[in-house]
């Protein structure tokens, strides 16, 4: 159970990287950012950027359920 939650929350926060990176003005830095080589890069740093946040969002989550051992 907690290896499917663990890869929801990934994929979630991964969708949710995509999302917020469209807003980006990738032709600043890239030259061709609608070329296959700059959907990659954007691919990439959704998948960088998603996977922190699930971390951080899993460690969370486990760092609250140890609290009830505190007490």
């Amino acid at each position: 159970m907690n290896g499917m939650v663990s890869m929801m929350v990934s994929l979630v926060c991964i969708g949710l990287a995509w999302w917020a990176l469209q807003s980006v003005k990738f032709d600043l830095w890239i030259r061709n950012p609608k070329g296959p080589q700059g959907r990659l890069l954007h691919l990439f740093l959704a998948v960088v950027l998603g996977r922190f946040v699930a971390v951080f969002l899993l460690d969370y989550i486990s760092w609250s359920q140890m609290l009830r051992y505190m007490f």
